[in-house]
């Protein structure tokens, strides 16, 4: 018999899971995609291209990678890479690139700046809260999260 209560821990725990997962390829691809286009004195248009490309490809990495360690054909792990991690991905950028372009000087900032770390980090944590209730949502349904976890059930 399915306990409600177990379900919705089991669910909220899961996608708790899911969005540090999220929030680690988005974090790792934000750092190196903002950071090294503010070293190369790249523009603000530059930046955020570079940090939302990153985002995706360590984001999309994190699953995909163990993934084919683990055996999975390419096809098949690319089909579910996708579809765990894109509307994650996706919301967490939103989320992350409209608070830095809405804090005052944070894309002007330089690497040694406060203003840059400090702006990075509340922008990936309000991404996460953004996102957490996006894959509970997700998960709930089969989708998102859950499809890695019907793999190996």
């Amino acid at each position: 018999m399915s306990h409600p209560q177990h379900e919705t821990t089991d669910t909220s725990r899961l996608a708790f899971e899911a969005t540090i997962h999220c929030l680690t390829g988005c974090g790792i691809g934000e750092v190196l995609g903002l950071g090294g286009a503010t070293l190369l004195g790249l523009g603000n248009a530059a930046s955020i291209v570079l940090g939302i490309v990153l985002a995706y490809v360590f984001g999309y990495g994190l699953t995909f990678v163990p993934l084919l360690r683990a055996g999975m054909p390419l096809l098949r792990a690319t089909g579910i890479t996708f579809a765990a991690e894109t509307i994650s991905i996706t919301t967490m950028e939103i989320v992350d690139n409209i608070v830095v372009l809405a804090i005052p000087g944070a894309m002007d900032a330089g690497l040694a700046d406060v203003l840059f770390w400090g702006s990075l980090a509340l922008s990936l944590a309000l991404a996460f809260v953004a996102a957490f209730p996006v894959n509970r949502w997700l998960i709930a349904r089969g989708l998102g999260h859950a499809v890695m976890y019907d793999v190996h059930s």
